[in-house]
C-alpha cells in the first residue's frame, strides 16, 4: 500500500512537471509566433516606406543622397549613399568632433581661448557678428553658435585654429571615408577655383550612429555632442512637419543649389536616423526643404502607424 502511494505521488509529480513545462513551452511558442507576425507587419510597413521614398527620389529634379535607418531594427534605405555632394554647413559637425579628438590627443584643450578678429566675421555669422571685435571665446564656447545657429565665423575660427591638415586627419580617424575640408565657410573664391568641401549621406549617417550608440571617443563625449545637436535652432527641414515636441538632434546645410539636413529623430514609437543631402537646380531651396521634411514625416508615420495598429 505504501509503495502504491509513493508511486502515485511520483507519477503525479512527474505529470505536474510535464504539464508545467509544456505550458511554458506553449506560452513561449505563442509569444514567438506573435513576435514573428509583428515583425512581418513592421517589415511590410518598411517596404511600403521604401517604395514611397523611391518614388519621391525619382520625381525630384536634382541629386539626392539619402540614408534612412530604423535604429531599433537596423534596417536601412539608401539612395546614392556614397555620392559626393558639397557639404555646406554639414562639415561643422566633424569640425566639432575633431576638437574633441584634438583634446583627447592632448593637442589642445576645449578651454583654450581664441580672440575674434575682424576678418573672421563673414556672411552668416549670426552670433559672433553681433559681438565686438576682439571678443574672446573658448573652443567649446564656439560649438553652440557653430552648430545650433550655423555661425560661419565660429566655424572659420576653429578651422584656422586646427588647420586643414589636422581636420582632414581627424575626419579619417573618426571613420569618414568621403568627407574633406579644403576651404573656409563662405570662401567662394576658392569654390570658383574648384576647391570645395564634400561629404556623403553615408558618412553623415555613420558619424551620427556613432554618437547615438555612444561610440565616438566615449559615451560622455557622444552624449555632449548629441546634446549640442539637439539645441538646433534651424528647424525648417527634418522637424518641420513632425508633431510639436518631437526631439531631433540634427545639423542643416545650405548654400546656392545645396540644401541638407542630417539627424536622429527620437519618438515614443522608436528612433530613426534620416540624412538627406540635396543638390538641386532651383533658384531657391523651398522644394528641397519640402523634400527633406516629407522624408522625415514619411519615416515618422511608418513607426507611428506600426505602433498604432500593434499596441
Amino acid at each position: 500500500m505504501k509503495k502504491k502511494i509513493i508511486y502515485s505521488i511520483v507519477l503525479f509529480t512527474a505529470f505536474s512537471l510535464i504539464l508545467f513545462f509544456s505550458q511554458k513551452i506553449i506560452v513561449k511558442y505563442q509569444a514567438y509566433k506573435k513576435e514573428l507576425i509583428l515583425l512581418k507587419k513592421r517589415k511590410e510597413g518598411w517596404l511600403h516606406l521604401e517604395k514611397a521614398l523611391t518614388n519621391k527620389v525619382n520625381r525630384f529634379k536634382g541629386t539626392i543622397g539619402l540614408v534612412v535607418k530604423d535604429l531599433d531594427k537596423g534596417w536601412e534605405i539608401a539612395f546614392n549613399r556614397d555620392t559626393l555632394i558639397p557639404s555646406a554647413s554639414l562639415v561643422k559637425v566633424p569640425i566639432m568632433l575633431s576638437c574633441f579628438y584634438a583634446e583627447q590627443d592632448k593637442n589642445t584643450t576645449l578651454k583654450h581661448s581664441i580672440r575674434i578678429r575682424s576678418f573672421d566675421i563673414v556672411s552668416g555669422s549670426r552670433v559672433l557678428g553681433a559681438e565686438p571685435i576682439g571678443s574672446v571665446f573658448t573652443v567649446e564656447e564656439l560649438f553652440d553658435p557653430m552648430i545650433t545657429q550655423s555661425d560661419n565665423a565660429a566655424a572659420n575660427v576653429l578651422i584656422d585654429y586646427l588647420g586643414f591638415d589636422t581636420l582632414n586627419h581627424y575626419f579619417k580617424k573618426m571613420g569618414l571615408r568621403n568627407t574633406n575640408i579644403v576651404r573656409k565657410m563662405m570662401d567662394f573664391t576658392e569654390r570658383k577655383e574648384g576647391k570645395d568641401n564634400y561629404t556623403t549621406a553615408g558618412d553623415m549617417a555613420f558619424i551620427l550612429e556613432k554618437l547615438y550608440y555612444g561610440e565616438f571617443v566615449n559615451r560622455g563625449v557622444s552624449s555632449e555632442c548629441l546634446r549640442i545637436l539637439g539645441e538646433q535652432k534651424i528647424n525648417d527641414r527634418i522637424p518641420k512637419k513632425l508633431p510639436p515636441g518631437t526631439f531631433v538632434t540634427h545639423k542643416t546645410g545650405l548654400e546656392k543649389y545645396i540644401c541638407h539636413d542630417a539627424g536622429i529623430v527620437f519618438t515614443g514609437n522608436g528612433n530613426f536616423l534620416v540624412c538627406v543631402l540635396v543638390k538641386h537646380e532651383d533658384k531657391i531651396s523651398a522644394n528641397a526643404k519640402k523634400f527633406i521634411s516629407d522624408v522625415a514625416l514619411l519615416t515618422y508615420n511608418y513607426l507611428r502607424d506600426y505602433k498604432r495598429n500593434n499596441p
